[in-house]
């Protein structure tokens, strides 16, 4: 297997996290801890990923902060992963993956699952990037200023 390259030095904000979140199994595996899975089981359930490539995976979340491993709730000898502050700062970044997802990868008719306010029932607004004066912006509004 191709070592991957480590991005911990770049100085690009997204390039950098890409150690901790960069393949699609970590995504999904915080995706499925949002959705309220905890233990090593569930995930493998869920995702019917190789145990190797799960245990993997968290090892290294945990090793970045994004899951934390605490004692099992109903006082049993297994683990639980939980999200930490940093793992619950990805919320947006999946929100965003979803929407983009719902835009470009599925019919107007395809159903699909929704994401919806818990106390409302109603789905969840589009996220929307604003400068500080509270205009909306698009790519073309914006350019990355180095150094």
């Amino acid at each position: 297997m191709v070592k991957r390259t480590s991005h911990k030095s770049a100085s690009c904000p997204v390039a950098r996290p890409l150690d901790a979140i960069g393949d699609w199994w970590s995504l999904l595996i915080i995706r499925d801890a949002f959705d309220g899975l905890r233990r090593f089981g569930e995930f493998q359930k869920s995702l019917g990923l190789a145990k190797n490539i799960l245990s993997a995976r968290l090892r290294n979340l945990v090793e970045h902060g994004i899951f934390e491993t605490v004692p099992a709730a109903d006082g049993s000898a297994y683990q639980e992963y939980v999200l930490t502050a940093k793992g619950r700062g990805l919320f947006p970044l999946l929100v965003a993956l979803r929407q983009w997802g719902e835009d470009w990868f599925f019919d107007p008719a395809e159903p699909h699952v929704q994401l919806v306010d818990r106390e409302r029932g109603e789905p969840v607004r589009r996220l929307e990037l604003r400068s500080q004066d509270g205009r909306l912006l698009d790519a073309t509004d914006t350019i990355v200023r180095h150094g």
